[in-house]
């Protein structure tokens, strides 16, 4: 198991290129696995690749994040991942990120939303969802665009956010950052 570290706000790494997978090759499933055991040692519903400074196009989803899913369920991984389509109408909800530790902000965001990826097989998957999962693959995608929650709120928001986070880099660098227990519904 490998947790790997959280690239945090205003890392300029957030807002990198990220690149399209070719092959998927033995170095791409330790990173999924790596993505998954960081997810799930911080109890959170997602994670991109570039959250842990990787810029490979990859996002993975906890299996409890679907309507129907628990436990039992294996985690979503998209490789690859296209927006292909939102809409229902828009929904406000607070969202959380990995990368902006203990800042929870209402976003509006499309009720519902498709993604097509390919899995771990190479297989090509269209997932879509409303709810909590249209808003997952919304933002774990935005992630792979350099699209950020604190581009998705107001000025006033974002100064907020801004001093928040100047807040926990004074609190927290030089240290290694705790787990976490987001409840599911906050994003990463």
């Amino acid at each position: 198991m490998a947790v790997l570290d959280i690239v945090k706000y205003p890392d300029q790494r957030l807002r990198e290129a990220t690149f399209d997978v070719g092959e998927i090759t033995d170095d791409i499933r330790q990173l999924v696995r790596d993505l998954i055991d960081t997810m799930y040692s911080l109890n959170a519903a997602g994670i991109a690749a570039i959250q842990v400074g990787r810029l490979e196009r990859i996002f993975v989803l906890d299996g409890k994040v679907p309507a129907g899913g628990d436990d039992n369920s294996p985690p979503l991984v998209f490789i690859n991942p296209e927006l292909v389509e939102t809409g229902k109408g828009l929904a406000v909800a607070e969202e959380g990120c990995l990368s902006f530790p203990g800042v929870y902000v209402d976003i509006k965001r499309p009720r519902w939303a498709k993604v097509r990826a390919r899995d771990l097989d190479g297989n090509t998957v269209e997932v879509d969802g409303d709810g909590l999962l249209g808003r997952a693959l919304q933002h774990e995608h935005d992630h792979l665009t350099g699209k950020l929650m604190i581009d998705l709120v107001g000025t006033i928001k974002k100064e907020v956010i801004k001093r928040k986070m100047k807040r926990w880099h004074a609190d927290h660098d030089g240290e290694k950052p705790a787990a976490t227990t987001p409840s599911l519904p906050e994003l990463v």
